[in-house]
């Protein structure tokens, strides 16, 4: 058979751009699909008809023909599996705050959450559809047995939660530790406020270990962070916030994180006063608490999407991510829009080759954001400009509606936060 030269170029150009890389989530379909759910708050569930209690000390199972309701603080301890079948629903109960429905996993306990995409495990609030709000009940806590970065004299113990102490340590030597699965979960209305910065989160996972699997989970109108990471070491995908109060995702105390192919999506009405980042990332919360011999906290993001969907954000939409110093980020193939800034670093951290060498964006499409990078050390930023070199982070700066950005934003039905292919429409 004769191949022309038309027919070589064609196939050449045609190679070309299905070798581009990506940015933002990808997927053949819209992985959204089905499991999730964006209106929360008109979604009708039956009501409990059994009360869960703790502590649970031995292997049990939820069943999908019952509703539960989790009115207190739940620990799975002793070694115990707690095995949810697909499409059960859990509802947490308010009560006050040392009651109020918290699902807490101990160390060498698990949880075996696996729903599927047409049957997803559902964590929501006890309350009626018309009056559910952020911060109905309390979250899910996991703990394991992988490294942490505190030093030794300090006892790794989730004071911030108001957990019983006994059973609320983390961390050890197994980076391989196994805390369960998380699979194809819906996590609504969390985020107990208990004191001034005192919360629980949506999901905390501190020290997990990475033969713990954590994909498709979505965190919806959290009152605390959506995911929080405290040390440990593990691989995520398939992860979404949608309208958090505080941080989207949270990491700490030497955490190594993989997070792939996941969203956070905010509005400025839900972010709350402070100052609620898609990204926090720190290594401790104390140099003196930290054992500076261990691993700094690392975060390797890839095809992640960071979307404010409401343009006009009045400023109460801030920083994407916020880097403080010591810690470690590699931020790939992504997208960031509509925020004031894609990414502000800590005043510690200056410009020097071995900061450079802690922080690393490549390829990252930078949509109508008014600043690209800046120092919370404002004299840095004339020179952070230049930092290391824009064109060979590869930083596509936009200036797109996001409408027509990403194939669908309409939150009343299911969204597709995929770019657009039409590359004359998603990259003019």
């Amino acid at each position: 058979m004769k191949v022309n030269n038309l027919t070589l170029i064609c196939l050449a150009i045609s190679m070309s751009l299905s070798a581009q890389t990506k940015k933002g989530i990808i997927g053949d379909t819209n992985w959204m699909t089905n499991w999730t759910n964006f209106k929360p708050g008109t979604a009708e569930y039956a009501e409990p008809n059994e009360v869960l209690t703790g502590p649970i000390t031995k292997d049990t199972k939820l069943v999908s023909t019952k509703t539960y309701l989790l009115d207190s603080r739940v620990y799975v301890t002793n070694n115990a599996t707690l095995t949810i079948e697909p499409g059960t629903v859990i509802r947490g109960g308010i009560g006050d705050i040392d009651y109020c429905g918290t699902l807490i996993i101990t160390k060498g306990a698990k949880l075996i959450a696996e729903g599927t995409a047409k049957a997803p495990i559902i964590f929501t609030s006890e309350k009626p559809a018309s009056v559910r709000k952020p911060g109905n009940w309390g979250g899910i806590v996991i703990m394991g047995n992988a490294p942490i970065n505190k030093i030794k004299k300090i006892k790794p113990v989730l004071r911030d939660f108001n957990l019983d102490s006994t059973y609320a340590t983390y961390g050890g030597d197994k980076i391989d530790d196994n805390s369960g699965i998380l699979k194809y979960i819906r996590i609504e209305y969390t985020g107990k406020k208990i004191n001034g910065s005192k919360e629980i989160n949506a999901l905390t996972l501190a020290g997990v270990g990475k033969n713990t699997v954590i994909n498709n989970v979505q965190v919806s109108y959290s009152n605390a962070d959506a995911f929080q990471f405290i040390g440990g070491e593990i691989n995520t995908n398939n992860l979404i916030s949608y309208r958090s109060d505080d941080d989207d995702f949270d990491f700490s105390e030497g955490v190594q994180a993989t997070i792939d192919n996941s969203i956070a999506i905010r509005h400025p009405f839900s972010s709350g006063s402070g100052n609620s980042r898609c990204f926090e990332i720190d290594s401790y919360e104390k140099t003196e608490n930290a054992d500076l011999t261990k691993k700094l906290t690392n975060v390797k993001a890839n095809n992640v999407t960071f979307v404010n969907i409401e343009e006009n954000n009045q400023g109460l939409v801030r920083e994407a991510i916020y880097l403080k110093e010591n810690a470690n980020l590699s931020f790939t193939n992504s997208v960031v829009s509509g925020f004031s800034t894609m990414a502000l670093l800590g005043e510690k951290i200056t410009l020097t080759p071995e900061n450079f060498s802690k922080i690393a964006f490549k390829n990252i499409t930078i949509n109508r954001c008014k600043e690209n990078l800046i120092s919370e050390e404002i004299g840095f930023n004339g020179k952070l400009k230049y930092w290391p070199d824009p064109a060979a982070m590869e930083f596509e700066i936009t200036t797109v509606p996001i409408a027509e950005f990403f194939n669908s934003i309409d939150i009343k039905n299911i969204p597709d936060f995929r770019v657009k292919q039409n590359p004359m429409v998603a990259n003019k």
